[in-house]
């Protein structure tokens, strides 16, 4: 059983507690101090604000050790705000985050909350199926590192990305009833969890 946490600082946490508890062999856990970190076997970083969601995380003295169990292989998924707080450039805002993952970020790239929308995506690596997405004042990535896997580009841009350990979307998914992307992660902390163990034997 392994154990993902979701941070619960600010923004849409319940959601994703939520379709966590729905899959197999997965314990979901809400992450608010240090002594929680040292629980969870993978993090998701929700949607929110990412302003607040940052302000917090070095409010909560989290930013260094969640930095460090990142770099250190820690699967982790940054969903909208999340995408930001990862991202170590931002092309509309002086300010940076945890800066873990090599994309440049959009913030509110699509506009405001009337301009949110939702569609349907084939996105291979993740499902055999069509996934439904949500866009809620989203972010868009730029530009990423050679070393980032695009997972999913809209109109040009890129909403779906992935680099090593670090997972990030621009949509929602937790506000569908998709377990897609979730059960994606879940498997990312498996993986991750066999290779610690691997190394420890």
């Amino acid at each position: 059983m392994k154990t993902i946490g979701v941070l619960g600082l600010q923004g849409a946490v319940q959601e994703h507690l939520d379709m966590l508890n729905k899959i197999d062999n997965v314990n979901a856990c809400s992450v608010k101090y240090k002594k929680d970190l040292e629980k969870i076997d993978g993090l998701i970083i929700p949607g929110g604000e990412s302003t607040a969601i940052g302000k917090l995380l070095a409010d909560f003295d989290l930013s260094a050790t969640l930095k460090t169990r990142i770099q250190n292989g820690m699967p982790v998924w940054g969903t909208c705000a999340g995408l930001i707080i990862l991202a170590k450039k931002i092309t509309n805002d002086y300010r940076r985050h945890l800066e873990v993952m090599d994309i440049e970020v959009m913030r509110n790239g699509y506009g405001r909350q009337l301009d949110s929308f939702t569609t349907l995506a084939d996105i291979p690596q993740v499902s055999d199926k069509k996934i439904p997405l949500v866009f809620i004042r989203a972010p868009y990535v730029v530009d990423v590192a050679p070393q980032v896997e695009v997972l999913l580009r809209l109109d040009g841009h890129i909403v779906a990305c992935r680099q090593d350990n670090m997972l990030a979307t621009s949509f929602h998914p937790e506000l569908t009833e998709d377990l897609s992307f979730h059960k994606y992660f879940a498997d990312m902390v498996n993986l991750y969890s066999q290779h610690q163990l691997y190394q420890v034997l």
